[in-house]
């Protein structure tokens, strides 16, 4: 029967609204079998401090803590799901979907669930653990060489530069860098010296230096074997929060603590780990903005629908987007090392865009693209791009309060010469720092002179030209190895374990994304962004250790397809176990991993722990015998 003046049944009637709720609690309480010994009950309040009064605890079973994806749109169980609040394809009314219920179609764990104390205890025992291990290799013999190799020739002394001028002065000597050893700084010049990178880069650089001094390799080296190490803690809890599963987070922050190219940059005092750096600190805010995003977005449609009303064609707006803004704010720093971070900005801004109209698609938001770009896309790109854009403006601090600056005079000048001043409607300092940049998009365009070492972009994913930094002329005596030839060189080489494998789990990932994974997406926009503009730069002189900028995606990459193969990564419409046990997560894997599946595991896993010592005095330039050196050098063009 239904209350007069409705099409409801009311509260406590078979079948009414209150039922419902109730029996999708149960549903969601019970809705799998046992798993296997190690199998989780998690139950908690929406505070995750303690059982939920009032309301029965979520009992989520599975495989322990690794889990699947969620369910994004597009996947067997949301094409079921209904416009949220309407009785389209039925006869019978639609109870409004609750909160739960939306955060589940959203790929969240519902509110009353938690994961087990254990789980989030190795969920940062790992990464810590692993963190260290690179905070103690990075710096090993961090003087070591005790001059300055490759480009450190123009970041050091710039670094400097700014720390004693306030800009990057010239250094005219011959013997600038044997005076700058020797603790002789004479040679730098207050005349402003051409250079073609921001300075956000050098600062860190510099902040190494005030520390530790300018005459030794600790001080120039320090701030990249920092930024180093807390990139594999970074990288471990990403893996972690993406793939639900401390196991697969703590690989991918071994993986990458031992792998060369990431070492050896960490080592060395260019800009590039710092680029590698904050894009990622980037893709950790978006991901982050991703799971408020949507629970603001489950929250908001569950209070419009309450009661049974319609949910507008619009949706709901979902607040603002301050994880977006730390993104931002992370994208403009790595903009302003290098600006290979502006292709950051870009790729991930879309790839938020893209998740926030999945997200309304999924809650049955009529108007769902639309929604997503007034209600979605807009308010994410005011918080993602001014932000980057002001903060890589507020990265050139020192250039605009610098008068002495390069070019920081160039409008003003002309104007007081009387010559015609392009864009004369700007502010002379903002003209000055225009005209700065356009020279030097000229040369990153343009530059094109031939170096020894200089690899197309396509053989960077299988290292197949590596970088050398550094091979002393003379070479050490012999008595320093105790044999008749001896060598000490620096290769920029990845780990070839984590390399090769990782090239071919990339197919896994497209494979995976071509299944609407969102977690696929998520790693190929790292290579979107960090490597795929290369290929059009391929005109240019480039190098190969510039892929430290994505090798992190391509570690996690390989560690996706690990899990895969484990049965911990399942694709949305994988015949699920449970749901998520941690949230942001989806279906989880049918079972404990096959032995064969944890064969492979400690292999790639044991095959990358012998290759970093095997390869170790390649990436530290230790002493060794010639012979040792050529039995590293697998490959031709190594040499």
């Amino acid at each position: 029967m239904t209350e007069p003046g409705t099409d409801r049944e009311p509260p406590g009637e078979p079948g009414g609204p209150e039922v419902r709720r109730v029996q999708l609690r149960d549903r969601l309480a019970g809705m799998t079998p046992p798993g296997p010994p190690g199998n989780h009950a998690l139950a908690t309040s929406p505070d995750g401090t303690g059982d939920a009064p009032g309301r029965p605890a979520a009992r989520l079973s599975g495989p322990g803590p690794e889990t699947g994806p969620p369910l994004e749109r597009g996947s067997a169980a949301d094409d079921e799901a209904p416009e949220a609040g309407s009785g389209r394809g039925t006869d019978e009314p639609v109870t409004p979907p609750t909160e739960d219920e939306l955060r589940v179609r959203l790929g969240l764990r519902p509110l009353a669930a938690r994961t087990d104390p254990a789980t989030l205890l190795w969920g940062w025992v790992g990464p810590l653990a692993v963190a260290t291990l690179a905070a103690v290799v990075r710096p090993v013999g961090l003087t070591h060489p005790g001059r300055l190799i490759f480009d450190e020739t123009y970041y050091v002394k710039e670094a400097f530069s700014l720390l004693t001028l306030g800009y990057e002065g010239d250094w005219p000597a011959e013997d600038a860098n044997a005076r700058f050893l020797a603790g002789d700084y004479s040679a730098l010049s207050t005349e402003a010296d051409y250079v073609v990178h921001p300075a956000v880069g050098k600062w860190m650089i510099a902040l190494g230096i005030q520390l530790f001094g300018a005459d030794n390799g600790t001080g120039w080296r320090f701030s990249g074997a920092v930024v180093g190490a807390l990139s594999v803690l970074l990288l471990a809890r990403v893996a972690t929060r993406m793939f639900r599963s401390p196991l697969l987070g703590t690989t991918a922050g071994l993986l990458l603590a031992l792998d060369g190219i990431h070492l050896t940059l960490s080592r060395t005092a260019l800009l590039d780990i710092f680029l590698s750096f904050w894009v990622l600190v980037g893709l950790w805010f978006v991901l982050r903005d991703r799971e408020s995003s949507r629970a603001a977005l489950a929250r908001r449609v569950a209070a419009e629908t309450a009661s049974g009303r319609t949910l507008s064609a619009w949706g709901p707006r979902v607040g603002p987007r301050w994880w977006l803004v730390g993104a931002g704010a992370a994208l403009g720093l790595a903009s302003g090392v290098k600006w290979s971070g502006i292709y950051a900005v870009a790729v991930l801004g879309v790839l938020a865009f893209a998740w926030d109209v999945a997200a309304r698609r999924a809650v049955g938001t009529r108007l769902w693209l639309g929604s997503g770009v007034f209600r979605g896309g807009l308010p994410a790109f005011v918080a993602l791009v001014p932000t980057a854009a002001l903060t890589y403006v507020a990265g050139w601090f020192s250039w605009f309060v610098q008068p002495d600056a390069y070019r920081r005079q160039w409008a003003a000048d002309l104007r007081a010469a009387g010559d015609v001043v392009p864009r004369g409607w700007l502010p002379d300092a903002v003209n000055s720092w225009w005209e700065y940049h356009l020279v030097m998009w000229q040369f990153h365009n343009n530059l094109d002179s031939e170096h020894t070492y200089e690899a197309h972009p396509a053989g960077w994913l299988l290292q197949l030209r590596p970088t050398s930094m550094y091979w002393p002329d003379p070479a050490p005596p012999p008595e320093a190895c105790g044999a008749e030839r001896c060598v000490e060189a620096i290769v920029a080489l990845g780990n070839p374990a984590v390399w090769w494998a990782g090239a071919a789990a990339l197919l896994v990932v497209v494979y995976l994304a071509a299944r609407r994974d969102w977690r696929a997406w998520a790693v190929l926009a790292g290579y979107g962004a960090m490597y795929v503009p290369w290929l059009f730069y391929s005109h240019r002189t480039i190098f190969t250790f510039y892929s430290v900028a994505f090798v992190p995606y391509v570690v996690l990459g390989l560690v996706m397809a690990l899990g895969w193969v484990m049965g911990i990564v399942r694709p949305p419409g994988a015949a699920p176990v449970g749901p998520d046990d941690d949230g942001d997560g989806g279906v989880v894997g049918t079972g404990s991993p096959t032995p064969l599946a944890w064969v492979v595991l400690a292999l790639v896993v044991g095959l990358t722990v012998a290759l970093f010592v095997f390869f170790w005095p390649v990436w530290t330039g230790r002493t060794i015998a010639y012979d040792a050196w050529l039995l590293r050098m697998w490959l031709p063009r190594w040499v």
